[in-house]
């Protein structure tokens, strides 16, 4: 069967840096949603679109096609205190633009002298990226996982 919209697509991948260094690669086999849910980058949703099981895809992204361009003004300075007491570097807060009522994630980078810098960036902003993936299982999605946009089951979404 080959990959269409509204298939069921299990996949594994690795991501190299443009040195070609591995910088992620899964564990477990992914599984996704193709034809259009934001559920993969989407580059890699169309050189993936007509393959079947046993096929494999290499993309190179350009950052603004991956994880975005790094952004200097999603870097911010805050008061330790408005923070839990056991913060440190790495966690993650979610926080929600009073004008605009978007939800962002921030990744503490630093905490130095009582400021708190935290980066509303992607880890991999600004970064070109080759993916690749090899195809592991390709099945037709049920109608509750197209209504639902997103995969069920084993290394998909549970409800």
């Amino acid at each position: 069967m080959q990959i269409t919209k509204n298939t069921a697509v299990s996949l594994n991948y690795t991501m190299f840096d443009a040195e070609g260094k591995i910088i992620d690669k899964n564990h477990e086999p992914i599984v996704y949603l193709h034809g259009d849910y934001d559920n993969i980058l989407p580059a890699v949703e169309v050189a993936l679109e007509g393959k079947k099981a046993g096929d494999s895809v290499s993309v190179t992204m350009a950052p603004d096609e991956a994880f975005g361009e790094f952004d200097a003004s999603l870097i911010h300075e805050e008061e330790v205190g408005l923070f839990p007491p056991d913060i440190e570097v790495g966690m993650m807060f979610e926080t929600r633009n009073p004008e605009t009522e978007e939800t962002m994630q921030f990744r503490v980078k630093e905490i130095d002298a009582g400021i708190v810098t935290v980066d509303g960036n992607h880890p991999l902003a600004g970064m070109t990226i080759r993916f690749d993936a090899t195809v592991l299982e390709v099945r037709v999605a049920s109608e509750e996982e197209v209504a639902h946009g997103h995969v069920h089951g084993e290394h998909g979404h549970d409800h």
